[in-house]
């Protein structure tokens, strides 16, 4: 999908990479509280010069930009190689509050969500209720005007450095399953709330579980009704499958270039098989770029990315743990070495580990499957999943 731009788009290309060369955002700190602070300052100085949230309403800090400028937005931040906002609030949480919310917490949330000066995380999963999220049994019993939480919650990204969570909890009975769920926005930073790191293959603590112990929260930070909250759910993972995703399609498009390159120095190229798998891989990147466009249009036309973004999610992650496959098949037994001396510090082995597990986070491969043959193909519903 190649577009001819208008002048308008191209002044609007223009003005934006200017103002992206004029930030000089130094080097990322190492530590994680660092790399927050660092990002959380790019992203305030981007909401505060009128360039954050492109499909968010102006109304809360957004630009409201139609769909072709959301492109060119996406292409030019890839290309700058800037830092997210931390958290899963801008691509997750404050698209639910924008269709789901009350004009109250519309008004509380979203403009400290969108400037990064509040963090989010997602606290979906349990320890027993990963893909069969309606058997989940945190609850939240109602009392008077607060709801007091207990349960545990688990792989949740960014929930140490985060300041609210939005989660899914049961208001039902314990047999209510998705009949019975509720979404909550919670502060995380209150007694009663204990998040603790878990270390994943690369070593690093990207994940953590959350403990709730007579945490509270208002009435007010019901979002929907109650026991309604599996529909609301959808709208969030429908996000969380397709925010970033063109800023994914142009950061693969660099990996594979780079990765093309790397084989060319070391003259592995010539194997016509690899060559093939290759060829493959740049293919199939370009096809990444053409799916988060459609997802795009269909968050810009109807505000939600629909059943396509299980497609993404689920060709995507396999791209990205059989490109890794790929570059070890290339590069030998110097693939697996990580370090500074290592091929490129270690990038492939790193990269390896780290995507063992995409075809788990934010809906597992299998369940995507199952969105992919019950809402795309037609076919007939897996009974041991709850309708959609």
């Amino acid at each position: 999908m190649q577009f001819t731009w208008t002048d308008e788009e191209e002044a609007f290309r223009a003005d934006l990479r200017s103002f992206l060369e004029t930030v000089d955002l130094g080097k990322p700190p190492k530590d994680k509280v660092g790399r927050k602070e660092w990002a959380q300052r790019w992203i305030a100085t981007l909401f505060d010069a009128g360039y954050a949230g492109p499909g968010w309403p102006k109304e809360y800090g957004g630009m409201e930009l139609p769909f072709r400028k959301q492109v060119i937005y996406q292409e030019e931040l890839a290309r700058r190689r800037v830092p997210a906002t931390p958290g899963n609030g801008v691509g997750m949480a404050g698209p639910t509050i924008i269709k789901h919310g009350t004009q109250a917490q519309r008004d509380r949330f979203l403009r400290p969500m969108l400037r990064a000066d509040e963090i989010w995380a997602q606290a979906f999963s349990e320890p027993g209720a990963g893909s069969d999220l309606p058997g989940l049994r945190t609850t939240a019993k109602r009392e008077g005007d607060k709801y007091v939480i207990n349960g545990q919650k688990v792989w949740n990204t960014a929930a140490d450095i985060s300041d609210w969570m939005f989660a899914l909890v049961r208001t039902g009975a314990p047999d209510s399953r998705q009949h019975g769920i509720s979404y909550l926005l919670i502060d995380k930073n209150q007694p009663g709330v204990e998040v603790r790191p878990l270390h994943d293959m690369t070593d690093n603590t990207v994940f953590t579980e959350i403990f709730f112990t007579d945490a509270v929260t208002s009435v007010d930070n019901l979002v929907g009704a109650e026991n309604e909250g599996w529909k609301i759910a959808r709208t969030t993972l429908g996000h969380e499958r397709s925010a970033g995703a063109l800023q994914q399609a142009q950061f693969y498009r660099r990996v594979v270039t780079e990765l093309i390159e790397l084989s060319k120095e070391r003259g592995v190229l010539s194997d016509p098989i690899l060559r093939h798998r290759m060829a493959d891989f740049e293919r199939r990147v370009r096809v990444m770029r053409i799916s988060a466009m459609r997802m795009i249009a269909r968050i810009a036309d109807g505000g939600d990315p629909g059943p396509i973004s299980s497609v993404s999610r689920l060709t995507n992650a396999l791209f990205e743990q059989q490109l890794h496959e790929l570059a070890f098949d290339l590069l030998g037994p110097e693939g697996v070495y990580d370090g500074a001396d290592a091929v490129q510090h270690g990038r492939w082995a790193y990269g390896y580990l780290r995507t063992r597990g995409s075809t788990i986070g934010a809906g597992t491969a299998e369940i995507q499957r199952n969105t992919i043959a019950e809402q795309v193909l037609g076919l007939p519903f897996d009974p041991a999943m709850p309708p959609r």
